[in-house]
């Protein structure tokens, strides 16, 4: 299935009752007064919209989707509900269009797994975290690597694990990208997708305060 595809796929759902979520990383992101937050793959804004509300009128919090019906979805729940703190922004993961060093906190529910170059995006949000910033992350992991068949599959796409790694690569990921102590809020037992076999988790770190590099 090719990128355009995937998007045009994505779009449908926005509008329907279907949830691409495989956790909450919400639920433990605790953003507070005033701070800068991120959301990546912010689908139809839900969680956007609530960091807003917490964060007041002194924070902010962008929204970071590729599907335009997504983004067109969340805009206009922006617009229903009146919040004004909040922009949502059409790129790709692997190259975010926020200046360094902008957020509080990023927090992204099983979307990171879908990029190609996941280093990347783990090296992007370093680069827009904030000295002593933060990430909650809610992702799937792969037992074994995922065989090449469901890489492209529609159905393992939508199930959000078809392009998931290894959890020793996950965890190398985090490390090269700066991310030195990593915590594991919660964990599930492996299940069977297919003919692989995958597990969810919700993991969190920081930004060393007194790191040197960007």
């Amino acid at each position: 299935m090719e990128i355009k595809e995937i998007n045009i796929r994505y779009s449908q759902l926005a509008e329907s009752e279907c949830c691409l979520s495989c956790g909450g990383a919400i639920n433990y992101a605790e953003p507070a007064t005033g701070e800068v937050c991120v959301d990546l793959g912010s689908g139809r804004g839900t969680d956007v919209l609530r960091m807003a509300e917490t964060v007041g009128e002194t924070g902010f919090v962008y929204g970071i989707d590729v599907s335009d019906g997504m983004l067109e979805k969340a805009s206009k729940n922006a617009e229903k509900f009146n919040v004004k703190n909040v922009r949502f922004i059409k790129c790709d993961l692997e190259k975010i269009e926020l200046p360094d060093k902008i957020a509080n906190l990023v927090i992204s529910n099983c979307t990171l797994n879908h990029a190609a170059d996941k280093q990347s995006v783990w090296n992007e949000i370093y680069r827009i975290l904030k000295k002593g910033g933060r990430f909650v992350v809610s992702d799937i992991y792969a037992v074994q690597t995922i065989a090449d068949e469901y890489r492209t599959d529609p159905v393992a796409i939508a199930e959000c694990w078809a392009g998931a790694v290894t959890r020793d690569e996950y965890m190398e990921q985090l490390k090269n990208a700066g991310f030195s102590s990593v915590e594991i809020i919660e964990e599930s037992k492996p299940y069977a997708k297919g003919k692989a076999e995958v597990a969810s988790f919700t993991i969190a770190g920081k930004k060393a305060k007194g790191c040197s590099c960007s």
